[in-house]
């Protein structure tokens, strides 16, 4: 008879549960030592305009930290792209492959997953981004959470109590009803106070933009055939499902962390907006605008968003006119072509006579 599995943490022996907990926290250092730099390091630079001890200070410290981490995952999220785009364009021949191998589970994950590695497509870059953003959202919620009960978490705030006691005690909307502490949280529930509405604002704000992003990407940015079928009806679930998930989630973690949340959320909504203006997707409603606008400034469209074609339809190579009309030009150095040379004509004998 097999042994009963523990239904709760109390159940699992102290040496396992101290096993597990030390090899979370040795992998997890660098991580915790890199976002507490980077608070204190933000918290230092801000201090001189806002006060060391202002909420302020420490709410502009976590955007900081943010904006840094999104900048620094900015080539993820461009592969990303790339690969989702190159999923799109492999949607029909993965239909054919459905109607195919419909009954044979087994035989068609096999060559749908060979159809996107010989079209260097691969399903799981879209999840990377957000896969390597939870380590350090879990550490930000450590840090806060260990400074309200007047702990440390991460190498720089443990060197600097005074600090762990500035961020437990900093404060935002000082004397209005929003008053909160950004190390507050919603639950335990204590009635309705400056906690209480900032924390609703808050999960209201990452809400509303991650639905207008997923939607602005579902209805500007998807081709009509990535519409349908049960990945887009998977992504109309998500569009509904995210309030939830944020408003369920939302309520256990500090102020301070949905400051992060919501700054996240809006680097994500702008970075969404451009791409979707400058480098639409082919065959998508974004891209037939950023034709037509194209077409109203007078240029030729047919290169593509991002390239350079040539103005007038021709390029210069030496001093021959050569037609390029339809053809991507390069912005490569240009290589002058050298003349031939001319042979001597020969003289006929009657001329070489008269010479004489």
């Amino acid at each position: 008879m097999l042994p009963l599995l523990p239904l709760d943490l109390g159940m699992v022996p102290m040496d396992l549960w101290g096993s597990i907990t030390g090899f979370f926290e040795t992998v997890m250092w660098p991580i915790y030592w890199a976002v507490s730099g980077l608070l204190v390091l933000f918290h230092y630079l801000w201090s001189p305009v806002l006060g060391a001890d202002s909420g302020w200070t420490w709410s502009l410290s976590i955007v900081s930290l943010t904006v840094v981490i999104r900048a620094a995952l900015i080539p993820l999220f461009i592969r990303q792209i790339q690969s989702s785009r190159n999923m799109q364009a492999l949607q029909p021949k993965v239909r054919e492959l459905q109607k195919k191998y419909g009954h044979d589970r087994e035989a068609l994950g096999r060559e749908t997953m060979k159809l996107y590695r010989e079209n260097n497509a691969n399903p799981m870059a879209s999840c990377l981004p957000l896969l390597l953003q939870m380590p350090i959202f879990i550490t930000l919620f450590q840090v806060i959470n260990h400074a309200a009960i007047g702990d440390a978490a991460g190498k720089f705030l443990e060197d600097r109590p005074e600090l762990v006691s500035s961020l437990r005690e900093a404060t935002i909307f000082d004397g209005t009803f929003l008053q909160a502490r950004i190390s507050d949280k919603f639950l335990p529930f204590s009635g309705f106070n400056g906690v209480t509405v900032l924390t609703v604002l808050l999960i209201l704000g990452m809400s509303a933009t991650m639905f207008y992003t997923q939607l602005q990407l579902t209805r500007k940015n998807m081709p009509p055939e990535a519409l349908e079928g049960p990945m887009a009806q998977q992504q109309k679930m998500m569009l509904y499902l995210f309030p939830v998930i944020f408003a369920v989630g939302g309520v256990n973690f500090p102020i301070g962390v949905l400051i992060y949340w919501l700054t996240s959320n809006l680097w994500t909504t702008g970075q969404q907006f451009f791409i979707i203006k400058r480098n639409p997707t082919p065959g998508t409603p974004a891209y037939a605008e950023w034709e037509a606008k194209q077409r109203l400034k007078g240029r030729d469209p047919s290169a593509g968003p991002g390239k350079k074609k040539s103005p007038q339809g021709s390029r210069t190579v030496g001093d021959e006119a050569v037609s390029t009309e339809g053809v991507t030009v390069s912005d490569g150095p240009r290589v002058q072509r050298q003349a031939p040379r001319q042979q001597p004509q020969r003289q006929s004998r009657s001329q070489r006579k008269k010479k004489r």
